[in-house]
């Protein structure tokens, strides 16, 4: 139960890689506010935030709180702050996970999407963590958990994405401030990133429908690699650009086949790797 006691708040929780997330760390005693649009159920997304609340309460002992919430908004990024100090007494880990993807060139690229991708991305992630500084201040082990790609400039990326592409990019720039500001509130503040394409609903319905999915490896390989990233001393581990697979790596793991959706599949290489 490496995990008793922390309050962790998660956005995107509701499904994929933040609900992945959510139950590993509630299955080590964690208590969990999970953050999501979804409070009714969708045709093309998996569940609720209510229904990926059950199964994480069913994962672990702590307690589980569900929080609509749409993080392009102040009064919304203050409303899940507030429910989460009030449910869970405090706040220890804050996980920006919420993310949205649109694999356009520029001339497809449509300004709504443009807003939306760096509304939530950028603009979200900025603001939930600002808002949840006052709390991550009182913690003895702090961290911040951006799920965002290892800063580059190489082109390649920049030349096929380019809206997407200064988006993540954005939030892996926010964790490279962020990890040097925080130094002195002892706040460790690191970003996480799949060596390949995990099985979620933006891989489904946006990029790559079954085929890619069938290439990809399942979000507990992310989870997995969290687990071990938010055990260690805030202090001694800031500013890192982390892989799942290194990081799983490092703790020994030699086997991946299991994280596999289907082992007889050749992995696709994540974006910007």
């Amino acid at each position: 139960m490496q995990f008793k006691g922390k309050k962790v708040l998660i956005t995107g929780g509701s499904r994929g890689i933040g609900k992945a997330i959510a139950m590993r760390l509630a299955a080590e005693g964690a208590d969990i506010a999970i953050v999501g649009k979804t409070a009714e159920p969708h045709p093309k997304l998996e569940g609720t935030i209510y229904t990926a609340a059950e199964e994480i309460s069913k994962a672990g002992a702590g307690k589980v709180v569900p929080i609509q919430g749409d993080i392009r908004f102040e009064d919304s990024i203050e409303q899940i702050v507030k429910i989460t100090a009030e449910q869970l007494g405090g706040l220890d880990i804050l996980i920006n996970n919420a993310s949205a993807i649109t694999l356009s060139p520029t001339e497809q690229t449509e300004p709504k999407r443009w807003d939306l991708m760096h509304d939530i991305n950028v603009r979200g992630t900025f603001f939930m963590s600002k808002a949840c500084l006052p709390l991550l201040k009182k913690s003895t082990n702090a961290h911040i958990l951006n799920l965002s790609p290892p800063l580059t400039l190489n082109p390649e990326w920049f030349g096929r994405f380019l809206a997407y592409t200064i988006s993540k990019f954005g939030m892996s720039m926010i964790v490279l401030g962020l990890a040097e500001e925080l130094k002195p509130h002892r706040i460790g503040v690191n970003a996480l990133w799949p060596k390949t394409t995990i099985a979620t609903a933006a891989i489904q319905n946006i990029v790559g429908g079954d085929m890619m999915v069938q290439r990809s490896r399942k979000p507990e390989i992310v989870a997995d690699a969290a687990y071990h990233i938010l055990q260690r001393p805030a202090t001694e581990c800031t500013g890192n650009f982390f892989i799942d697979e290194e990081i799983l790596t490092q703790q020994g793991v030699t086997d991946f086949t299991h994280y596999a959706v289907n082992p007889a599949q050749k992995l696709m290489l994540d974006l910007f790797l």
